[in-house]
């Protein structure tokens, strides 16, 4: 049995028979033909449903390819899912395709990714940054003109536009809610590398709103919970201490969800959560979760606004932009301490 193959330029030419160089003029618009050869050649065009390559094109000529690269450190995190809903919304318009990889937390794979998507000459780099890892390898491509948006975090060692959810702030506001409430001993589950940009700057909104209402903080009451399951254990440990928290606060989605399963776990119906960022289904939990909303949404097209305003001249001095969160009150931040 024949494999199938796409259709060349070159099988184009021979249906009609002319040169590919003609085929080429007819598609690209740069030379002149006859208009019943144009004719003909896009008849044929269509007929064998060829399709150009425009990255070859664009390489050849120097320029750009039509596409925007976009690095995640999860595919699996419904907060980057929204994030590319958002860039997708800004850049359909100007017919642009967004590539997305994954360099799952990992700087070797995500200084792989870029060099993929420089190879192909994309037209703008968005990138939710590697840890502690050193950009300062882009500075030529910078210096160049290719626009470089930093995501959620921002880089390090290289002056870039970057876009980030107000992390501190949500925080306080989230705390400082949960001490509304007549909270004292409140549990902070946030994320690891400890020194990751989102985890500090939430820590340091949970330590803001302690201080502002005159209490300690208390490192016990800190833990990691990277994913879903240590947070679960992490909740349950912080419940069994001696003096338990009455109240959590959950820095990630993902940390709200292990405080959620923690907690079923314990059996304690009783102690108050507020997240960090919203969740499937958070509305149907009993008691439904109180949050503190990112808009990931606005975020990747703030991001894809700033990359394409770049594309059109602006030269301006990197600057950053701070998507506000929003609380919502569901009932979990609003229990009281028994």
């Amino acid at each position: 049995m024949a494999v199938a193959r796409r259709p060349t330029l070159s099988d184009v030419a021979e249906q009609v028979g002319v040169s590919a160089k003609t085929v080429s003029r007819v598609l690209n618009g740069d030379g002149p033909v006859a208009a019943e050869t144009r004719e003909r050649v896009l008849e044929a065009v269509q007929r064998l449903g060829f399709r150009p390559n425009l990255m070859a094109r664009h390489i050849r000529l120097g320029g750009s390819d039509t596409a925007i690269g976009l690095i995640v450190p999860d595919m699996s995190n419904p907060f980057f899912a929204t994030v590319v809903s958002g860039i997708e919304s800004v850049t359909h318009g100007r017919g642009l395709t967004l590539l997305v990889g994954s360099s799952a937390q990992d700087a070797e794979r995500e200084r792989s990714l870029v060099g993929t998507f420089l190879a192909r000459r994309v037209s703008a780099l968005l990138m939710a940054p590697i840890v502690k890892a050193d950009h300062g390898y882009l500075k030529a491509e910078r210096s160049a003109g290719l626009p470089v948006v930093f995501l959620d975090r921002p880089g390090t060692g290289l002056a870039a536009d970057s876009v980030l959810s107000s992390n501190r702030q949500g925080a306080r506001e989230g705390t400082a809610h949960l001490i509304a409430h007549g909270h004292r001993r409140i549990g902070f589950i946030g994320n690891t590398p400890t020194h990751l940009y989102t985890r500090r700057m939430r820590l340091q909104g949970y330590r803001d709103a302690l201080t502002e209402a005159g209490l300690p903080y208390d490192r016990a009451l800190v833990a990691g919970g990277h994913d879903m399951q240590s947070a679960a254990a992490d909740t349950e440990r912080l419940l069994s201490l001696a003096d338990p928290p009455t109240a959590l606060f959950a820095a990630n989605n993902f940390a709200s969800m292990g405080a959620v399963l923690g907690l079923a776990r314990a059996g304690r119906r009783d102690v108050a959560l507020v997240g960090f960022d919203d969740i499937p289904l958070a509305e149907v939990l009993e008691p439904a979760l109180t949050v503190v909303a990112q808009d990931p949404a606005a975020m990747g097209a703030a991001a894809a606004t700033i990359a394409l305003a770049r594309l059109d001249g602006d030269r301006s001095r990197a600057r950053t932009t701070e998507i506000p969160t929003r609380l919502i009150p569901r009932g979990s931040g609003e229990l009281r301490p028994r």
